[in-house]
């Protein structure tokens, strides 16, 4: 009798847990407006790869925001429609002029910021179209957004992150578990038939159908789960 899969062992061990009181807090874009706030501090959160900046609100309230180049303990953010264009303070679409880099900006008005939020990370605007604006994503796709979301003016923070190679395996495997995922990641064809359903053949393959019901049990509940659809997907759906 074998041994039970990765699947089943996630469900019980803490060891695929997430260690969230590690987390400092969740980073999203004040809905006051038309105040400033001071950074108190810069933190280190181990499921960002950006650095957090605390921000000390009027109130005394505090929150997390994505630090954007340029911004240090004391700096002060402005939030709202007129404030002026120094990296990290944060604005509508509709205030920022053509050929500004921003980061952390709303797909939706008030959603506290989607996209450009990863280390060095950015989007440009390129058009205001009336109601409108069209700005290029980090991927270099062009999306138009409603020009009353907000975005925060300059370049994410971080930059050159990734450009420092993963020496041990050790960096890999705390990298993964600040994440809650397994390193050394381990294929099912490379197991053996006790270990997996894919496991055991005389080659590396998985032998025969890998899609599975929804109800399956977990011990067999591994491949394509309940897929929509199953092949190579050749020519036109209609």
């Amino acid at each position: 009798m074998g041994k039970r899969i990765r699947a089943q062992r996630k469900g019980s061990s803490p060891r695929y847990r997430v260690s969230s009181h590690r987390f400092p807090g969740k980073s999203r874009m004040p809905r006051e407006k038309d105040i400033v706030g001071e950074v108190t501090e810069l933190v280190h959160s181990p499921v960002h790869t950006a650095p957090l900046a605390r921000v000390k609100l009027p109130d005394g309230d505090t929150t997390f925001v994505v630090a954007t180049e340029g911004l240090a303990v004391g700096s002060n953010i402005a939030i709202g429609d007129n404030v002026s264009l120094r990296p990290g303070n944060i604005t509508s679409l509709a205030q920022i002029p053509e050929g500004t880099a921003i980061n952390n900006v709303e797909l939706r008005p008030g959603d506290g910021g989607k996209v450009a939020r990863t280390a060095g990370n950015s989007c440009l605007v390129e058009a205001k179209l009336g109601d409108k604006v069209r700005i290029r994503m980090p991927s270099g796709s062009v999306k138009e957004l409603p020009s009353s979301c907000r975005a925060t003016i300059g370049v994410l923070a971080g930059h050159g992150r990734d450009e420092m190679p993963l020496r041990t395996a050790g960096a890999a495997h705390y990298k993964a578990k600040a994440r809650g995922k397994l390193f050394p990641h381990v294929s099912g064809v490379a197991m053996n038939p006790v270990d997996h359903p894919h496991g055991g053949g005389n080659h590396q393959a998985v032998h025969g159908p890998n899609s599975v019901a929804r109800s399956t049990p977990p011990g067999a509940k591994v491949g394509l789960i309940a897929p929509r659809r199953t092949g190579r997907g050749r020519g036109k759906r209609v």
